[in-house]
């Protein structure tokens, strides 16, 4: 499985940004999708999820009513749409796949990761 995450950049405080992860290798229907992210210094943390139908959605307190996890089955994508965005929402964005079991909001549940994907929020 490879997943490519994009969409990340430079954005003013308030403002937003809408993150993609391709994903290819295996049936991408079948799967929880999360997103992380890491700032420097810190450690990795959970900031949403979404079931393999999009039923299902979880979000961390931090970012819950200004993010936005959906996913594209036919496209074999998910996204992250942000907005409201504030400088301590500055870190690295990865996605994540998880193909068997575990809590959604621990880094251990996922077996396979993305590379990543700036986001930095000037003030």
């Amino acid at each position: 499985v490879q997943l490519q995450a994009s969409g990340g950049g430079l954005v003013q405080t308030g403002g937003s940004l809408r993150l993609s992860c391709a994903a290819s290798g295996r049936t991408f229907s079948r799967g929880v999708m999360g997103w992380f992210r890491q700032g420097t210094g810190k450690e990795r943390e959970f900031v949403a999820a979404i079931s393999w139908n999009g039923g299902n959605t979880i979000y961390a307190d931090s970012v819950k009513g200004r993010f936005t996890i959906s996913r594209d089955n036919a496209k074999n994508t998910v996204f992250l749409q942000m907005s409201s965005l504030q400088p301590e929402d500055t870190a690295v964005y990865y996605c994540a796949d998880r193909t068997s079991s575990g809590n959604v909001k621990f880094t251990t549940s996922y077996d396979y990761w993305g590379q990543g994907t700036q986001v930095t929020v000037s003030s």
